[in-house]
């Protein structure tokens, strides 16, 4: 039975800033072959048991939609290494490389937006613990102990403790950075749990 607090333990994260953009990297190990991390990222009915239901024509010009959520266009799809996509508009980008790592595979998300758009390094606040989450589910998932509602299951008080917690180590990796000052930071975390973890 995995304990989903451990799982934050797993992922390293880091926040950068340079070129007119923000960016956070999440880097994980699964134990699971490239093939298959691949498999349950693209397929539609693999990704709703884990994360969000999904339509998409998976080809480089082709469209996703995460119902609920964002979508966007593919911009690139080299399986099972290579996915990068817009995601919510065109200049917030999300790029999912994979390497596999012997039986297993380290997954390494990058999401970058525009320095306008985030403010700051602090704006890490506002998606690191959404991919804390998804990274999660995934984990859960590749598990084989995933949630029968993956979205129910986000609200619970369990995972708001677990976002709660993720917010913070975002806190620390934008001030780590230098990026964010600490009022920025200060700022960005209040937020973040109000959105993250309105109940705990």
């Amino acid at each position: 039975m995995i304990e989903i607090m451990d799982e934050l333990g797993w992922v390293q994260r880091t926040v950068a800033a340079g070129g007119g953009s923000v960016g956070v990297l999440l880097k994980r190990r699964y134990d699971a072959d490239a093939e298959d991390v691949w498999d349950a990222l693209t397929d539609p009915e693999r990704v709703r048991r884990w994360f969000l239901p999904l339509t998409v024509d998976a080809r480089v010009g082709g469209a996703f939609q995460l119902e609920g959520n964002a979508g966007g266009e593919i911009l690139a799809c080299d399986p099972p290494k290579l996915l990068r996509v817009t995601f919510g508009g065109e200049t917030s980008i999300v790029e999912l490389r994979l390497t596999p790592d012997g039986d297993a595979t380290t997954l390494e998300l990058e999401h970058t937006v525009p320095v306008e758009l985030a403010g700051s390094g602090a704006g890490a606040l506002f998606v690191g613990p959404g991919w804390d989450g998804a990274l999660l589910g995934l984990g859960l998932y590749l598990a084989g102990e995933a949630p029968e509602d993956p979205a129910a299951a986000a609200s619970s008080p369990e995972v708001q403790e677990f976002s709660k917690r993720s917010a913070h180590l975002w806190a620390a990796a934008a001030l780590a950075s230098g990026t964010a000052t600490q009022e920025q930071v200060d700022q960005a975390l209040a937020m973040s749990l109000g959105h993250f973890s309105p109940d705990v």
